[in-house]
């Protein structure tokens, strides 16, 4: 899509918002300040005693008061009106790349690096909400060249073509290089994406840079980027300034052509004092009003590179998906998240998995023709050596990664979009690396979702964590700091399961939930979740306390199937999996 049809979609998402800014910012903020310059024609007449109309002196101060009242007014509703389509626009074009990049399976990673996205969410997004409410100020602009071309050339045609020019120049020389204004924004822009991409990267890995002792490196790096940067913003900014500053001057040069033209005139009687004062007023409004377009003219080609940089964030997305209508909340508290419920009829009978592959691009690896069942209350774990696929299978299945072949079927209906249908209260996941944020312990485990004091104490109790939050300082509501870090690595695994059981779903589905965990803890932790009735659990494990438990051991080798069935039979019938029990991985 072009940057103007992305501009259309919008104004129709709020119209009479737009409709209003327009007037107000696009049109009266233009045309209220030519009022004074007919105003001060009449006044220096009436001073120079060759008034020509009949309005007082006391009349003309009142009018230019009311004048000046009106364009109070109508800046004030100008920017109100204007600031608050720019955040409408800015909020609904943020939900939809959030909720495209949310959609998308788990595993897929942005184009750009966090630090970059976070740039494009806040520069890129101003500058194109900044503008799309700038969209109708041409319509205020050429009322102004209009109004002033056919008040001016009643006055003085000859003067009024000839001071025009230097404006009309400046018109055509910000055409001849609009192609420079994009390629310097587009510039600017990347090298502020990759200072803030690299911070975000430097701070979420400070402990590996610190331990590899690259500090004065990464340091270097960043000056580096810096110094590129500098350049880009410097370029950037300074070309745009100049342009600024030929628009502006462009009416200085109409003065001294005034000037230079009405002496004679003025001499004869044929061009007043006030005529001088109203093509003053006039030439130094339209100068600002020449500039502005001007302005105009670059922000729109700065606009377009804002715009598909914001769009690059949302890959295979049709075409005007940043821009879909849909509701917002900008007045108010945000809507709570609704409780997860029941499935009811939809209750787990049976999840089937046939014919499962997925292998990652360029290295082959990945699973291949994986086929399995799971019946209600039971306790299936995959394993396997390491490299054998276990994450990948689990990951695929749930649908964080696309499976390239097979099909998953929930109570014998195949499952179309796995990574949003397997979700609570349907399946429940905990990772094999846990996700925690720079919350408190209770939002970290509730994320959003409604506290219910029974199933959260269930949560804690399941997830052995009880006596763990006696040692926290604050308990539940102590800020565990980033990714919680001022977590052990057990309670860490052990947060991220009381994640998962409070949102009480048909399935769990965990990856090596106990590789962090003590013996007794871990025995302790199955022995809680073997005490719930009708549990149905697929786990990610090569621990004994996980494999002595399991209804059914899928034992995977190169991405395939290599043996499946109880402990006491793969231990009678495979080396691979007696080396497993062993605990002689690979």
């Amino acid at each position: 899509m072009k940057t103007w049809q992305y501009i259309v979609r919008l104004i129709f998402f709020r119209p009479f918002l737009y409709m209003l800014s327009s007037l107000t910012a696009s049109f009266l903020f233009y045309v209220f300040p030519l009022v004074p310059g007919l105003i001060a024609q009449q006044f220096f007449d009436l001073l120079s005693k060759n008034a020509r109309a009949d309005f007082g002196l006391w009349s003309l101060i009142a009018v230019f008061l009311a004048a000046e009242i009106g364009r109070f007014v109508a800046l004030l509703g100008a920017v109100t009106a204007e600031t608050t389509a720019q955040l409408t626009a800015s909020a609904l074009i943020r939900k939809n790349i959030f909720d495209h990049i949310l959609a998308r399976p788990g595993a897929s990673k942005l184009p750009s690096s966090p630090g970059e996205a976070v740039s494009r969410f806040r520069d890129d997004m101003e500058k194109f909400s900044h503008f799309f409410t700038w969209t109708a100020d041409p319509v205020g602009q050429a009322s102004v060249f209009i109004i002033s071309l056919l008040v001016l050339s009643s006055v003085n045609f000859y003067i009024t073509l000839i001071v025009f020019l230097p404006l009309l120049v400046t018109l055509i020389l910000v055409n001849l290089v609009g192609k420079s204004i994009q390629r310097n924004r587009k510039a600017n822009h990347e090298s502020i994406g990759n200072i803030t991409g690299l911070l975000g990267e430097v701070f979420g890995a400070i402990q590996a840079v610190k331990v590899a002792g690259s500090e004065k490196q990464v340091l270097k790096h960043f000056e580096n980027l810096n110094e590129k940067r500098r350049k880009a913003t410097l370029k950037d900014v300074l070309f745009e300034r100049i342009l600024g500053s030929i628009f502006s001057n462009a009416a200085n040069v109409g003065t001294g052509i005034i000037l230079l033209l009405v002496a004679q005139s003025m001499q004869s009687g044929d061009f007043s004092v006030g005529d001088l004062a109203l093509f003053v007023s006039y030439l130094s409004w339209i100068g600002v009003v020449t500039s502005m377009f001007g302005i105009y003219l670059t922000n729109y080609r700065q606009a377009g590179v804002s715009v598909n940089r914001l769009g690059q964030l949302m890959e295979d997305a049709p075409p005007g998906q940043m821009v879909k209508h849909s509701k917002i909340y900008l007045n108010g508290k945000a809507p709570d998240l609704p409780a997860i419920t029941s499935t009811g009829q939809d209750h787990l009978r049976q999840l089937e998995v046939k014919n499962l592959t997925f292998h990652y691009p360029g290295s082959g690896q990945g699973i291949e023709g994986i086929s399995f069942k799971l019946k209600p209350g039971t306790f299936t774990v995959i394993t396997g050596q390491v490299g054998a696929g276990k994450t990948t299978l689990i990951r695929t299945m749930l649908g964080l990664l696309t499976a390239q072949e097979g099909e998953i079927c929930w109570n014998g209906q195949e499952v179309e979009n796995p990574g949003t249908f397997l979700i609570p209260p349907r399946a429940a996941y905990t990772p094999q690396v846990p996700r925690l944020f720079s919350e408190t312990l209770r939002e970290n485990l509730l994320q959003g979702i409604p506290e219910e004091k029974a199933v959260m104490e269930a949560a804690l109790r399941d997830a052995v964590l009880e006596q763990d939050i006696l040692t926290l300082e604050e308990g539940l509501e102590t800020q565990i700091g980033p990714r919680g870090v001022k977590l052990s690595g057990g309670q860490l695994q052990r947060a991220a399961a009381a994640r998962m059981f409070v949102r009480r779903a048909d399935l769990w589905v965990v990856d090596d939930l106990s590789s962090a965990l003590d013996v007794a803890t871990e025995e302790k932790l199955w022995q809680q979740l073997f005490s719930q009735p009708n549990l149905t659990c697929l786990a990610v494990s090569h621990r004994r306390a996980a494999l002595r438990r399991a209804d059914h051991i899928i034992l995977l080798k190169g991405g395939r199937v290599e043996a499946e069935g109880p402990a006491a039979e793969l231990l009678a019938v495979s080396p691979e999996f007696q080396q497993l029990w062993a605990g002689h991985l690979a």
